[in-house]
């Protein structure tokens, strides 16, 4: 029960965004501003928070990040070579790679493991979603530039570190790792302040993934959406639960980092479509179909998983 407890409240939060867009509660103008908002204020707030405050000796495992992190890799390349043979064109191609690997780390992940793991879980899925964000972001930028249009070509190795590096989350991530690592103390005004930016965090995330949901492309690109929902929310949490138990790694440990394996593609895979030549409406398919079909798969997995 306390899998259903959690996930269906989640997606019960993430319908109704969806249904007050389309009853004009949030119209459509409020949606880019919000989302800066929850992007470089409220969820940043909220993982340094929860970092800084964390004993890294006991709340992170080497093992469970490197094997996350190998698990990624290596759908990666399953779906470039599943893209390949499906002859996609370039654009097309790249948009459905990156589909298949670029988690929802900041606004589902981290929302799923805070209110089924608690604070301990999400620490460490914290920790985890500051190192796989990285990868992430390499690789979808790494094959958008080698399949994207001629703006895709035109982007230097310095823009693909500087997108990377200024991604506020992993910023967050790095300098609450910090302040655990040296011991720094966080003062009580800065404390509290951040806890107060930070309550709005999740539930605004929420909100915001149902309001920019678009079910009018899933028609078009069914075909797409479905392989992509195959590779983003089976085979990659599949491949990742296979080796977490076979290096007997503990269940604290790798369950933070199986429900990021198995967040649905997200929101900034439109974005970097969009900026990078990629197809955009494909990947509008792909985050609305992936984040709906997340609601049953994160259940499987969890259930799976014990």
């Amino acid at each position: 029960m306390q899998i259903f407890n959690t996930i269906i409240p989640i997606f019960a939060i993430i319908l109704l965004g969806l249904f007050a867009r389309r009853k004009g509660y949030i119209p459509p103008e409020f949606l880019v501003p919000a989302n800066r908002l929850v992007y470089y204020l409220a969820i940043p707030a909220l993982v340094f928070s929860a970092i800084s405050k964390a004993s890294l000796r006991t709340q992170f495992n080497f093992a469970t990040l490197a094997l996350t992190l190998a698990a990624v890799i290596s759908i990666f390349i399953v779906a470039w070579l599943w893209a390949v043979a499906g002859r996609y064109r370039q654009g097309a191609l790249a948009t459905f790679v990156q589909g298949s690997i670029h988690g929802n780390l900041g606004y589902v992940g981290l929302a799923v493991a805070f209110y089924y793991l608690g604070n301990e879980g999400f620490i460490r899925a914290s920790i985890i979603a500051g190192f796989l964000m990285i990868l992430q972001n390499l690789l979808s930028i790494t094959i958008l530039q080698m399949y994207g249009g001629t703006t895709a070509k035109n982007h230097r190795w310095w823009q693909i570190v500087w997108k990377v590096a200024g991604n506020p989350v992993i910023l967050a991530a790095i300098l609450g790792i910090l302040f655990s690592l040296f011991d720094i103390p966080v003062p009580v005004i800065v404390e509290r302040s951040l806890k107060i930016l930070s309550s709005m965090a999740l539930p605004t995330a929420l909100l915001i993934i149902g309001a920019s949901l678009s079910l009018k492309l899933l028609k078009s690109s069914t075909k797409s959406v479905i392989s992509i929902s195959v590779l983003k929310l089976l085979l990659l949490p599949a491949v990742g639960l296979s080796t977490f138990h076979l290096l007997g790694i503990a269940a604290a440990d790798f369950l933070p980092a199986l429900i990021l394996l198995a967040s649905p593609t997200a929101t900034v895979a439109y974005v970097m479509a969009r900026e990078m030549s990629g197809d955009t409406d494909m990947a509008v398919a792909a985050i609305s179909g992936s984040t709906l079909l997340s609601a049953i798969t994160f259940i499987f997995w969890l259930q799976v998983a014990g």
